[in-house]
């Protein structure tokens, strides 16, 4: 993966975005949860629940203050996935599916594939995929029923141009990046969806609680 990859301006952009909204979130509803998990101590019961709240804050503000470290791990995770593509099918077919899914081509394009060494465009790879990308960053025809295992091969060697005609060009990094923006409203859903049924689940736990002391009281 090529430092111009990693560093361009669009990339970067996209990533402190997401970042910065998704830490509104967190920062939203870790005020409830100190509230709410606070609450739980000090009646004495719902403790575990009050400690995941607490720890939901932690990942919170740890997010926003290691989110370039955050970055970086992802960086090389997906550097790790594509060097190992041939060396376990399970992470293969993994990432087979993503590149399918998002329409994509490593992480930040398909020049990343250089990294592998049965993909890259070095003189001394005697490999048939040299200079090509997997099977998955092909374009599809949706006339064609039978997958062309071969549709990558010497792909990289063309014109940029070219290659938008036989294969996918923007990295899946920018793609995900891309779906959340679009997706936004509903990915804050969910996270909220959750905290919600945990605030209920409480209210439930310490509704028991008062009901078991009543019993107890009118012993």
């Amino acid at each position: 993966m090529s430092g111009k990859h990693y560093k361009g301006p669009e990339v970067s952009c996209c990533i402190k975005y997401f970042i910065f909204g998704f830490n509104v979130i967190f920062w939203f509803l870790g005020i409830a949860f100190l509230g709410i998990g606070l609450w739980a101590w000090n009646e004495k019961f719902s403790v575990f629940l009050g400690i995941i709240f607490f720890l939901e804050l932690t990942a919170g503000v740890l997010a926003f203050v290691f989110k370039d470290w955050i970055k970086d791990q992802l960086y090389f995770f997906i550097n790790n996935n594509i060097r190992a593509y041939r060396d376990d099918i399970d992470l293969q077919n993994l990432i087979d599916f993503t590149q399918e899914y998002w329409q994509c081509c490593g992480a930040f394009g398909a020049d990343d594939w250089n990294l592998n060494i049965y993909f890259n465009c070095t003189d001394s790879n005697a490999s048939r995929e040299r200079c090509g990308v997997p099977f998955s960053c092909c374009t599809k025809d949706p006339a064609e029923d039978v997958i062309n295992t071969q549709c990558g091969y010497d792909a990289r060697q063309k014109p940029e141009v070219d290659q938008q005609i036989v294969i996918y060009t923007k990295g899946c990094v920018p793609q995900f990046e891309k779906w959340l923006q679009d997706n936004l409203t509903i990915v804050a859903g969910i996270f909220i969806g959750i905290a919600l049924l945990q605030i209920f689940g409480i209210c439930l736990a310490q509704n028991l609680v008062s009901d078991i002391e009543a019993v107890r009281a009118s012993w």
